[in-house]
């Protein structure tokens, strides 16, 4: 559905989607696990509401609305209408009755105006239609000549009389000759007829073998776009398994932030037992061996220090490199799931263009 890529929603909401049950036609079953999306879209091109939601990548309601569809309350949160088109009845639950208030109006919004578009598409039909029912022949119709007869069948079956110059069945000379005296006018108009027809068979033919190519081309690449969703989906998952770590890392960071206050506090009293012994002047070599003892475990916990805080550093850098690599990911992965959106939405626009050229060409 191309137009899902260039087309805003005109109205959304969020809801949980049913559809009816096709065996039973009494039981709702749910088409999505949680409340979803529920968007109007108006397509200018073909001059069209729909009703549009998605559950992942799976479009669960793609309803056309029409004049004749009514959208009915049966209950304060829930409503239901029915889709001929799709040969279901779908059901929207919302949280609030409030919101299936908007939604119903907005529904009869869309449905007057699918209605008042229909009648004057209809009366542009009309009106480009009018003027080739007039037949040109009329015109050369008089009280002397005979008007030709409408076209019969042959030996009672289904194949019509040929009204051009090439037909084989030859008309009685006494009953038809003024006729044949007028008929070129005809003979052109039937010829121009019969090529426009012709033209317009082959365009229709053109546009359903490509049709029918682009439909293969949109489900190679489908596919495609699957196989990278899943590649997609499973990074996200290893991606999760590193985010759970985090509390991991943020223990460690307190556990050493906790070593270094206490290292601190430690330091706080060696260097007062410092102070103390420099006032022991008396006893200068014992004094002397416990500052160099004293001094040996200062520089080992400077160095453990250092140590401790290159590490809690590191592992602060690693902790942002994982953010920041996890919403990049996330941000690339958003684009593409919107990207496979349009191109389903293109691929079920298409599926319902080349219906309408097989209905039109049958």
């Amino acid at each position: 559905m191309a137009y899902c890529l260039y087309l805003q929603p005109i109205y959304s909401t969020r809801a949980h989607v049913f559809q009816i049950d096709p065996n039973t036609k009494k039981n709702w079953l749910p088409t999505s696990k949680h409340a979803v999306t529920v968007s109007y879209f108006y397509d200018s091109t073909r001059n069209v509401y729909r009703i549009i939601s998605l559950d992942g990548t799976k479009a669960i309601i793609n309803s056309t609305i029409s004049p004749n569809m009514t959208f009915t309350k049966t209950s304060q949160k829930f409503g239901q209408w029915a889709d001929s088109r799709a040969n279901t009845v779908y059901g929207l639950g919302f949280s609030t009755e409030h919101h299936l208030s908007k939604f119903a109006e907005k529904f009869a919004e869309y449905k007057e105006a699918a209605r008042l578009a229909k009648e004057k598409s209809q009366e542009k039909m009309e009106m480009a239609t009018s003027p080739s029912q007039e037949s040109p022949a009329g015109e050369l119709s008089s009280p002397l000549t005979p008007v030709t007869p409408p076209m019969e069948n042959i030996n009672g079956t289904d194949e019509i009389c040929d009204t051009t110059p090439n037909s084989d069945a030859r008309p009685e000379p006494a009953q038809n000759a003024l006729a044949f005296a007028h008929s070129p006018a005809m003979t052109k108009h039937w010829e121009a007829e019969l090529e426009a027809l012709k033209g317009n068979n082959a365009k229709l033919t053109a546009a359903l073998l490509e049709s029918t190519a682009n439909v293969k081309q949109w489900k190679q690449q489908l596919a495609a776009y699957q196989e990278e969703a899943e590649r997609l989906h499973k990074r996200v998952t290893e991606l999760e398994c590193q985010s759970n770590q985090t509390p991991v890392i943020k223990s460690q960071k307190t556990e050493l932030n906790q070593t270094i206050e206490e290292l601190e506090a430690t330091l706080r009293d060696k260097e007062e037992e410092m102070e103390k012994l420099k006032e022991e002047l008396e006893n200068m070599n014992d004094l002397m061996e416990q500052k160099d003892t004293l001094t040996q475990k200062l520089e080992e916990t400077e160095l453990r220090s250092r140590v401790l805080e290159e590490q809690l550093a590191g592992a602060e850098q690693r902790l942002e490199e994982n953010q920041e690599e996890q919403e990049n990911f996330r941000k690339s992965l958003r684009t593409l799931l919107e990207l496979l959106d349009g191109k389903i939405f293109e691929l079920t626009e298409l599926r319902d263009t080349l219906a309408r050229l097989i209905e039109e060409a049958s």
